[in-house]
């Protein structure tokens, strides 16, 4: 069973630039460094940049079929990885529709990473496609498919060819020399670039229209103020509460005057929220989206945070230590991540390139913004949001992500 996250490293050429060209591209587990699959093709004649992109969509979709959720992106190939990341603009004409293809692969996965890395350290991907374009340059077209580790003998050709051989020997000594630490590889998965490698950029160029999500936190409740563990319970808004959505209503509508969408955690401190803020835009319908509620805290629920000090410490303890662990009959913040990542990729599907309210509660929009943002887990204990809070973030279907705002109440009495 592959990974939940894959690194997929790819590279192409010609020879000529345009010449004889092909790609490769390689699946591998990020912790161990195993190969889960290769792809290596000839394509003909063709530019450096062509089968550079041909060898991206092909690791995209290897890691697709292998059922990846997350992907790290490498390559050495600095125009792909910029122009993918947003920050290059596609100039050329026969790029584009390779750029698109390899977006619309992106938006198949719930997050894709793209980092440069120096040639040196793309070795595997650089022998398959040197194997390729020596197979294009003798008119030999090379067109296996996605290969397990466990069977090298598939991996790039036949068996017979010398280039092929030595493609398969250089492959080898790539994946035992080149496999990188854990450590990196934890980094790299978690900031969504390589330390050592990563691109400055202050200002990105998107060349496709970004999604906007106008993410809100629902008013204070009565367990709000009292600092008590409010999941799946039914809590309504508080006084104080009422007030603040009106406020934070005109606000929104102030934000972005043509909305597509109001979407809401269906517990009702949501609802009355988004219903505020649908009237502030002109009265357009809300849409509840369950995969928005809350965590639920199980037997924590109504309950202060000191009392679950008090009688769950060690639980307590190991709740803050792991994303993974639940409270007592409750759900994990990795399960709850799990069903956020759907319903943004749903919103994404539904709503390309316009604005989407969304109405949850903190644990959600942290575990979106933390996401967005390629933070760690600490970040969730770090980041305080206030009821009535708004955060905003622009996602590209090339898997760029832009936080413009995170917890603005300047709109709050």
């Amino acid at each position: 069973m592959a990974p939940r996250v894959v690194v997929v490293e790819a590279d192409g050429g010609s020879r000529g630039n345009p010449g004889p060209a092909g790609f490769g591209a390689v699946v591998k587990d990020p912790d161990t460094g195993e190969v889960l699959a290769e792809r290596s093709e000839s394509i003909g004649r063709a530019t450096n940049n062509v089968a550079e992109y041909r060898g991206l969509i092909a690791g995209l979709e290897a890691a697709a079929e292998l059922g990846a959720v997350e992907v790290e992106a490498r390559m050495d190939s600095k125009l792909v990885v910029e122009q993918m990341c947003g920050r290059w603009q596609i100039k050329h004409p026969g790029l584009r529709p390779l750029a698109a293809q390899a977006a619309g692969l992106v938006a198949r996965f719930a997050a894709v990473r793209f980092s440069w890395i120096p040639r040196e350290r793309n070795r595997h991907a650089d022998a398959l496609a040197n194997a390729a374009m020596d197979a294009a340059a003798g008119g030999a077209p090379v067109r296996p498919a996605a290969t397990p580790a466990a069977e090298p003998a598939r991996q790039v050709a036949a068996a017979d060819s010398p280039a092929r051989a030595a493609a398969r020997e250089a492959a080898a000594r790539a994946t035992a020399a080149g496999a990188e630490s854990a450590t990196r590889a934890a980094i790299a998965r978690t900031t969504g670039t390589d330390p050592a490698t990563a691109p400055a950029s202050w200002e990105p160029r998107p060349t496709f229209t970004a999604t906007r999500l106008i993410l809100v936190r629902h008013g204070e409740t009565e367990y709000t103020e009292q600092r008590r563990y409010s999941g799946r319970g039914d809590v309504p808004l508080s006084a104080r509460g009422r007030a603040q959505i009106q406020a934070t209503a005109a606000r929104v509508a102030a934000l972005a005057p043509s909305v597509a969408a109001v979407v809401s955690s269906p517990l009702s401190r949501c609802t009355t929220t988004a219903e505020a803020i649908a009237g502030a835009l002109g009265g357009i319908p809300v849409r509840r989206e369950d995969d928005l509620i809350e965590c639920d805290f199980g037997a924590w629920e109504g309950r202060t945070f000191a009392e679950v000090r008090e009688r769950w410490a060690g639980e307590m303890d190991a709740w803050l230590a792991s994303t993974r662990v639940a409270p007592p009959d409750g759900e994990s913040f990795t399960e709850v991540a799990e069903r956020c990542r759907r319903a943004v990729a749903g919103l994404l599907d539904a709503y390309r390139g316009e604005t989407v309210v969304v109405v949850s509660h903190v644990s959600p929009i942290k575990l979106v913004l933390r996401d967005a943002l390629a933070a760690d887990d600490a970040f969730l204990h770090r980041l305080f949001l206030d009821a009535a809070g708004i955060s905003v973030l622009d996602m590209w279907p090339d898997g760029g992500i832009a936080v413009r705002s995170v917890n603005d109440t300047a709109h709050l009495p």
